[in-house]
């Protein structure tokens, strides 16, 4: 009698796998023959559960922006205002090795995006992330933190920028992926707007 698998179990252990890979060993390690290995299956097992290798970049990173909506939640649970934006922001930029490995991960599935048209469209996370960003915005200002003439939408749209090019800088080592530095970059687009 043939072994039963959930299909969808089967799915997260690969996409899991491959993140481990890319944590591990880099993005470009991250093959068909290094994922099945890691779950010491055959490489063409993958391939029940995955029509390509674009599904399965595309699954990682829907797991990479679950794990960082979460990680967001619980990092501003009872903040409010420029508590809660800075700790959000912490959780996107890549200032850790959790968020950096996460970095290589987003930008690769970017370019398979960019070079295949039929990969499925992902949700906007600049309105997701956005919308947060200006309700942190708007507390700022109800606190007193912020100024109320902080154009809210031009600000957000700055600081999302960076964040996403912050993700590019990260894959391409440069200097400015220094935590440091990607933090002085927010705090510039704030200062004009503190009383």
């Amino acid at each position: 009698m043939p072994k039963i698998v959930d299909h969808d179990q089967r799915r997260s252990e690969i996409i899991e796998a491959y993140l481990k890979v890319v944590a591990r060993d880099g993005l470009s390690a991250a093959t068909s023959r290094a994922i099945a290995a890691e779950l010491k299956i055959g490489t063409g097992a993958l391939w029940h559960y995955f029509d390509g290798f674009d599904e399965v970049a595309a699954g990682a990173y829907a797991r990479i922006t679950d794990r960082t909506n979460a990680r967001i939640a619980a990092a501003t649970a009872g903040l409010r205002g420029l508590a809660a934006f800075y700790a959000m922001i912490g959780e996107i930029l890549p200032l850790t090795k959790e968020t950096l490995d996460e970095a290589f991960v987003v930008v690769g599935f970017w370019g398979r995006l960019a070079a295949n048209s039929k990969i499925e469209k992902t949700p906007d996370l600049g309105e997701f992330w956005g919308g947060q960003m200006a309700d942190r915005f708007r507390e700022a200002i109800a606190d007193g933190e912020l100024l109320p003439t902080i154009p809210i939408t031009d600000v957000v749209d700055a600081l999302l920028t960076i964040c996403l090019g912050e993700q590019v800088n990260a894959v391409m080592s440069a200097p400015m992926v220094n935590p440091t530095r990607q933090l002085a970059l927010v705090d510039h687009c704030l200062v004009p707007w503190r009383p």
